[in-house]
């Protein structure tokens, strides 16, 4: 049985700050401490609330970490949508670019957190959030690769979008776990860009031929 996210959702302002305030805690000791020290008791006191408070919001410390998980793929999200749209009627090269540099940016903001969760999330029951993450950025993709399909070679615009997607996914969180100063620049971008182009344009054969149209 998967454990619930949240007890309660916060309705007024002092109760959305003081599940801000948990939440906040509770990333600052996963990051330091690891799952296990990561007590609701010890949560708690790093947020500066009693535990009954904690309780009245959460059931137990696989709840923080599920409702953290959350609010960190939404984030992700919401900068994924803006991309696409700020990026839809650009060239193509630099709309490519974007969507790339969004995936990596999300990953950029607290990477010692994101390698933590990566790491926890799937024995907590906490995947929903992830894949329902992939398919609707997924999503987007499929409809971008339709817009632009006059530009790109021959491609079954679904299948490409879910394997691009969990490409770029699976390079930035080894990037994450192995090799995280590689995000601190722009050549980790670069070089997934050029990647996603050329399975996108097909070979100089393929892109002469439409030229020719």
């Amino acid at each position: 049985m998967q454990p619930s996210k949240i007890r309660k959702s916060p309705r007024q302002q002092r109760s959305a700050e003081t599940v801000e305030a948990i939440l906040t805690a509770t990333a600052h000791i996963l990051v330091k401490d690891g799952f296990d020290g990561a007590t609701t008791n010890h949560i708690a006191k790093k947020a500066g609330v009693s535990i009954g408070s904690l309780y009245q919001y959460f059931p137990n410390k696989e709840s923080l970490v599920r409702a953290l998980n959350d609010s960190h793929t939404k984030e992700i999200l919401e900068l994924m949508r803006r991309r696409f749209l700020e990026t839809w009627e650009a060239p193509l090269e630099d709309s490519v670019r974007a969507i790339v540099r969004a995936m990596v940016e999300v990953h950029r903001v607290n990477p010692e957190l994101h390698r933590v969760l990566v790491n926890i999330v799937p024995s907590i029951g906490g995947l929903t959030e992830t894949k329902a993450l992939e398919d609707a950025v997924a999503a987007m993709l499929t409809k971008f690769l339709k817009a632009r399909k006059a530009e790109l070679r021959p491609l079954k615009p679904e299948l490409s979008a879910f394997m691009l997607v969990h490409a770029v996914e699976a390079l930035t969180h080894a990037a994450v776990l192995e090799r995280p100063e590689l995000l601190k620049g722009e050549l980790f971008v670069d070089e997934a860009s050029r990647m996603i182009l050329g399975y996108l344009l097909g070979g100089p054969e393929e892109r002469k031929s439409r030229q020719k149209r």
